[in-house]
C-alpha cells in the first residue's frame, strides 16, 4: 500500500521573534498551519496575534525567525506575502465616498487584473459576501456586518489561497455574526487556508478544525479542538442519546474497554472516553450490536474558554 503523501503546510514559521526595544511582543513562534484548514489563533488582548498576522500579511518584519508561506520564503522579502495572502486587520478603513462596486473594483486595480477579468472577479465576490443587491449602494450606507463582508471580499480579490483575518466578527450582532462564520466555512470548502484570530472561543470551537492558544507571544497550544480537552484531562467527551431503558444502556457501556465513567443527563448519556477514533467506532458499532436504538452519537467540543483559561493560568499538565 503507498503511503499517504504528508499535508502541504502552507503556512509556517520558525522561531519567529518580534521585538519593540526591550519588549519581545513574539518570541520564537513555531506555527505550521496545513493546507485547508480553518485555524483559530486565541489569546488574550498583547498575546501576540495581531503582531503574527501582520508578519505573515508582510506589513512587519520580524526581528528574527522564518516565515514560508505555499513553500516560498518570504523572511528577506516580505513584500511578496502582499501578493500571497489576504489580509484583513481588525481595524480596517473604507472609502465611505465610493460605491460598492467600485471599492472592490479599485483593490482590483491595485492588484493589476486587466479589465475584464476585473468585472468578472467583482461580481463573483459580491455574490459570494452576498452583496449583489448593493453593488451601486455608497459604502457609507452599508452596516457593520455589511462592511465586514465587504472587506472580507477586498482580501479576496487577487484569489489567495491564504486568508488572514483579524477579529473579523468583532462588533457584530448575532445574525451578522452567524452569516460571517457560515461565509467563512464556505470559503475553508472551497480550499482556502485561513487563520482567524478572535475573542468568541465557542465560535471558534464550533468552526475550526485547528487551533492555536497563544500568551506572551508565546504558543502553548497547536493542535485539533477535539484533542484539546482531551490532553487536558485524559478523556473525550461523547453524547449518546438512545430510546432503550437506562438500565440496557448501563449493562453496554460498562462492557466496552476505553468507557471510564457514564452518567445520563436531561441532554443524555454523558460518556467519558479514552480511546482513539477506531475505538471511538468501535463503541458505536457494540451499542448497536446489542440492539441498542441510538438516535444521537457525537463527540463533545467541551467548554474552550474554560481549557483556554486552564490553559493561560499555568495549570497545563
Amino acid at each position: 500500500m503507498t503511503p499517504a503523501a504528508a499535508p502541504q503546510r502552507v503556512v509556517e514559521t520558525r522561531q519567529l521573534t518580534k521585538r519593540y526595544g526591550r519588549f519581545t511582543a513574539l518570541d520564537h513562534l513555531d506555527l505550521q498551519v496545513e493546507a485547508g484548514a480553518l485555524f483559530g489563533f486565541i489569546g488574550p488582548n498583547g498575546a501576540g496575534k495581531t503582531t503574527t498576522l501582520r508578519m505573515l500579511a508582510g506589513l512587519l518584519e520580524p526581528s528574527s525567525g522564518q516565515i514560508s508561506l505555499n513553500g516560498q520564503d518570504i523572511s528577506h522579502d516580505v513584500s511578496a506575502a502582499r501578493w500571497l495572502v489576504g489580509y484583513m486587520p481588525d481595524f480596517f478603513g473604507v472609502y465611505e465616498d465610493m460605491k460598492v462596486w467600485e471599492y472592490l473594483d479599485f483593490f482590483a486595480r491595485c492588484y493589476r487584473l486587466e479589465a475584464r477579468r476585473r468585472t468578472r472577479v467583482v461580481n463573483e465576490l459580491l455574490e459570494l459576501v452576498d452583496l449583489a443587491s448593493r453593488r451601486n449602494a455608497w459604502v457609507e450606507s452599508l452596516s457593520r456586518g455589511m462592511r465586514q463582508r465587504l472587506c472580507l471580499a477586498h482580501a479576496l480579490v487577487h484569489d489567495p489561497q491564504i486568508l488572514l483575518l483579524d477579529e473579523p466578527a468583532s462588533g457584530l450582532d448575532p445574525r451578522a455574526r452567524i452569516e460571517m462564520r457560515e461565509l467563512l466555512k464556505e470559503l475553508s470548502a472551497l480550499g482556502k487556508t485561513i487563520i482567524i484570530s478572535s475573542h468568541i472561543l465557542t465560535e471558534l470551537a464550533e468552526m475550526c478544525n485547528q487551533v492555536g492558544i497563544i500568551e506572551h507571544g508565546r504558543l502553548l497550544y497547536h493542535g485539533p479542538p477535539q484533542q484539546i480537552s482531551q490532553e487536558q484531562h485524559g478523556h473525550r467527551q461523547l453524547c449518546l442519546r438512545t430510546l432503550a431503558a437506562p438500565q440496557a444502556v448501563e449493562a453496554v457501556l460498562k462492557t466496552y474497554l476505553g468507557v471510564t465513567d457514564y452518567r445520563l443527563d436531561e441532554n443524555g448519556w454523558q460518556v467519558n472516553f479514552s480511546g482513539d477514533d477506531a475505538a471511538l467506532a468501535g463503541l458505536l458499532a457494540h451499542l448497536v450490536e446489542h440492539k441498542l436504538p441510538v438516535i444521537h452519537f457525537s463527540e463533545e467540543i467541551n467548554d474552550l474558554e474554560a481549557v483556554f483559561m486552564q490553559i493561560t493560568s499555568g495549570e497545563v499538565k
